[in-house]
């Protein structure tokens, strides 16, 4: 084999890897543009949704604070306008049923107590009739 002959076809093959190279490298740099470009505008689209989103959030939350400023002075002005009776009649009754709840809290108590004396009578084996009529009694 002719040394000039091979040392030629490498030269060639060498321009031709080079040149395949160059244009491998140009198709990836243009990949990568066109991804870029693709992610730029997929993030750019996400963050005008988000932006929006957060601007009705702001609009909502100043509706709902407005409501509330407007139930306060309502509820100001309708304890302002109701009558000392009505409101007096509607805390004697609210006491009324809390004297119920802690007189039926006292019954409960006391019942409670004397389950626990049977209990104990029960647990030590003095059981006779004398005794638990006293207890219960």
């Amino acid at each position: 084999m002719d040394p000039s002959v091979s040392t030629g076809e490498n030269t060639g093959s060498n321009e031709n890897n080079s040149q395949e190279s160059e244009s491998e490298s140009e198709s990836n740099n243009n990949r990568t543009d066109a991804l870029g470009k693709a992610l730029s505008t997929m993030l750019a689209n996400v963050i005008k949704d988000f932006d929006s989103k957060a601007q009705d959030t702001l609009n909502s939350q100043d509706k709902l604070n407005s409501a509330i400023d407007r139930l306060t002075r309502e509820l100001d002005q309708l304890l302002e306008d109701a009558p000392l009776p009505f409101i007096m009649q509607h805390a004697a009754k609210i006491s009324g049923v809390r004297k119920r709840v802690s007189s039926l809290n006292s019954v409960l108590k006391s019942i409670q107590q004397r389950v626990d004396n049977i209990d104990r009578l029960l647990s030590v084996g003095m059981l006779q009739g004398t005794c638990i009529s006293s207890y219960v009694a």
